[in-house]
């Protein structure tokens, strides 16, 4: 069976890879090949060498609860190059009239494991604490509809634990609005957690003893990365697909137009066109829907041609923000503030011109030279989709000044480069699950087309594996069902 992947990130090498397993394991053959427009595999994930510096201009970590991506790891070798996070500088901070503050000990993302850290954290007024506190007697939600991230949020614990803590944690993520994310596609577990428990701090602290009592520990222990950054476990991957399948870069895909009977022709915007029994479709929606829509060839049956155009419809209807990440190297000398955390995210109601600011070479060992310390700075998405307009020197001159009020630096950094990522995020809104399960409904009629990448389940590496890894069963699935019935 040849398959074609049309993607080169993580979710494409994945997909390209499990494919490789499975033909591996005996049981049927794939023939694969891996399509890039851009001239190297990765996606937006690239470590770099500047210096002394190893930079991730991408994400720089995985979270190790969700398994998609270590187990990936252990079966590509990687395991052992798998490193934990600096225990010393484990914790984060957030802005509080301007100033750096400690996130309180034991917050789960939205919801406190601990009262105590909470009562002596500054970051709360008085009355925002006693809301917070009423937590214990919130009521669960009785309607069954999709209900926004803020909007949940705030029911439960009040505006100002919304504002001051909540919206740039989350917001830090998805690089969002929180008043139009969708929580059921975003972090379903806190709405479990509520029917389940009724109270989310009581559910938080069972979990946290949960956690300590298998010896998983704090939340910044569930993260780890490849001792030479993420590019690792690219170049693993790209390295084990070169060897067992065809890659093709450099060269974007145009089209992909399904047959009357079966089949795809898979065309190259260079005019290359080539024959596939699949495709998996490893590419931001709008890319996915841009290459399916409009069919190339009329022979195209009706009720497939009518499926294609409510599912390029569904994929063109996900919408994306942009961001840049500001990477710079600075002599620890120039820095006031002791950087002693992971990072710093910025609430959208201290008005600043940054969202979030990642003290990297804190988190792992070997990202900067001794006396010296890599940040990341992130700057953009759906809050302030201005700052993208700016040219590059722009957003350099804002980020200096910004990094000097908040944290003090000063001095010529070694380095500063912008990073821009274009649509690169995909926004789960209101309505976001319903969305992805009818456009599964859609391209499971279309037999032998499979979709991947973030825009679906899940924005993190570990998702991205398991959107890969999953299209790939699915085609094996289909394939094997489909040699049966011949």
């Amino acid at each position: 069976m040849r398959i074609a992947v049309v993607g080169g990130g993580i979710s494409g090498l994945a997909a390209a890879h499990r494919l490789i397993e499975l033909s591996r394991d005996g049981s049927q053959s794939f023939e694969v090949t891996l399509f890039e427009a851009s001239n190297s595999l990765g996606g937006v994930a690239e470590t770099r060498q500047i210096g002394e510096y190893l930079v991730e201009t991408g994400p720089d970590m995985f979270i190790t609860n969700q398994p998609a991506a270590v187990n990936l790891c252990q079966r590509i070798g990687l395991a052992e190059e798998l490193i934990p996070t600096e225990l010393a500088y484990r914790g984060s901070l957030v802005l509080r009239n301007g100033k750096p503050v400690r996130i309180p000990e034991g917050f789960m993302l939205i919801s406190p494991a601990k009262v105590w850290p909470v009562l002596k954290s500054r970051i709360f007024s008085p009355l925002g604490k006693l809301r917070m506190g009423l937590e214990f007697l919130v009521p669960r939600r009785k309607e069954s509809t999709d209900e926004t991230l803020a909007g949940f949020v705030r029911r439960r614990f009040g505006k100002e634990a919304f504002d001051r803590l909540i919206q740039p944690l989350v917001g830090g993520i998805y690089t969002a609005d929180p008043e139009k994310l969708s929580l059921k596609a975003t972090l379903p577990r806190f709405l479990e957690m509520e029917r389940q428990h009724r109270s989310l701090i009581v559910a938080s602290r069972k979990q946290a003893t949960a956690r300590e009592s298998d010896g998983s520990g704090a939340r910044y222990g569930l993260f780890t990365a490849p001792r030479g950054g993420i590019s690792d476990l690219l170049n693993r991957l790209a390295e084990i697909i070169s060897e067992h399948a065809h890659t093709k870069t450099g060269d974007a895909v145009a089209a992909v137009s399904l047959g009357r009977t079966s089949g795809y022709t898979v065309a190259l915007q260079s005019g290359t066109r080539q024959e596939f029994d699949g495709v998996v479709l490893a590419l931001p929606a709008f890319h996915a829907a841009r290459v399916l829509e409009p069919p190339a060839s009329k022979e195209v049956p009706e009720e497939s041609s009518s499926e294609l155009a409510a599912l390029t419809d569904l994929l063109y209807g996900i919408e994306y923000s942009s961001a840049a990440v500001v990477v710079s190297g600075h002599r620890l000398a120039d820095i006031e503030h002791p950087l002693d955390a992971f990072g710093l995210v910025i609430p959208a109601i201290e008005r600043r011109q940054v969202l979030a600011v990642s003290f990297t070479s804190r988190k792992f060992p070997g990202r900067a030279p001794d006396g010296h310390v890599l940040l990341r700075t992130f700057v953009g998405g759906a809050m302030q989709p201005e700052m993208l307009e700016h040219r590059d020197e722009t957003i350099i001159d804002i980020v200096r000044k910004e990094l000097e009020s908040i944290l003090g630096i000063r001095g010529e950094p070694d380095f500063m480069e912008v990073c821009r990522y274009e649509r690169s995020m995909p926004q789960y809104y209101l309505g976001h699950c319903e969305r992805v399960a009818r456009i599964y409904e859609l391209a499971k009629a279309i037999p032998g087309l499979e979709l991947a990448g973030n825009a679906y389940s899940g924005v993190g590496i570990p998702d991205c594996v398991s959107s890969g890894e999953a299209a790939a069963e699915r085609i094996s699935n289909w394939w094997s069902g489909k040699d049966a019935t011949e």
